[in-house]
């Protein structure tokens, strides 16, 4: 498989669209494992927190965008929940359905491949919309968001876990270069290739940042949205609900 270029990959929509779907596929079967090392074994806990702040209910349609390998998804049906996971990267997919077929969870969660800015999901036939480190990789973000209102019902929910991009310049620029260094790292000896974490600080530094994601969220028509800190600010989670 050709290896992506992070040259010029957020300058169009869909030149990012091309390059998130060629880097996912790449490191499909280290997602897990990266994910654990970057969040210094934390991630399974935000993502748990994530579900909890929704207060997932037994008989809930959960749909979890950008599932990865499933976590978010796993979460919610253990909580009585229905599921559907959705990722544009088919071995993502293919790696949740092997988790759920070998007894992860109960019931069967249904796994679909496709793309969050145009959702093959009925409009208003979800109680709430889930992703981690979703809407930072989305090619439109404003589109994408539009498309979680659509499908959410009157009253549902949506939690996002993601990185966010420090607003004071000096502790972003740190973390910037932590990042870069620690991608790089495991790019080379993972892949051979010091590019492919360093996509992590390129998308931070093209990201609104939470404050920004929150004013869109209302933007976009959704009530009570707040962000809630996370990991000492650098990473965070928005909640909001669909009115009525």
């Amino acid at each position: 498989m050709e290896k992506p270029s992070l040259a010029g990959a957020f300058d169009a929509p869909q030149t990012k669209r091309r390059y998130v779907r060629r880097l996912f596929a790449t490191i499909a079967d280290r997602y897990d494992l990266i994910t654990v090392l970057l969040s210094f074994g934390r991630d399974r806990h935000w993502k748990t927190r994530l579900v909890n702040l929704l207060a997932v209910q037994p008989g809930w349609r959960v749909l979890d965008l950008a599932c990865g390998t499933g976590d978010i998804a796993f979460e919610a049906v253990q909580r009585g929940a229905s599921a559907v996971g959705l990722d544009i990267t088919p071995r993502m997919v293919e790696l949740a359905h092997a988790k759920n077929h070998h007894g992860s969870a109960q019931p069967p969660i249904t796994w679909v491949v496709g793309d969050m800015t145009a959702l093959p999901i009925a409009n208003e036939s979800v109680d709430a919309v889930t992703t981690g480190y979703g809407l930072r990789n989305v090619p439109d973000l404003t589109g994408a968001i539009a498309e979680i209102h659509r499908v959410l019902k009157p009253g549902g929910t949506i939690g996002s876990l993601d990185f966010d991009r420090p607003e004071a310049w000096v502790i972003r620029r740190i973390y910037l270069i932590y990042l870069t260094i620690v991608g790089s790292t495991l790019g080379w000896v993972l892949h051979r290739d010091p590019d492919t974490y360093r996509y992590i600080p390129a998308s931070i530094r093209h990201y609104p940042g939470a404050r920004r994601v929150a004013a869109m969220m209302r933007d976009a028509g959704f009530a009570d949205v707040r962000h809630v800190p996370v990991f000492g600010g650098f990473m965070a989670i928005h909640l909001g609900r669909k009115g009525p």
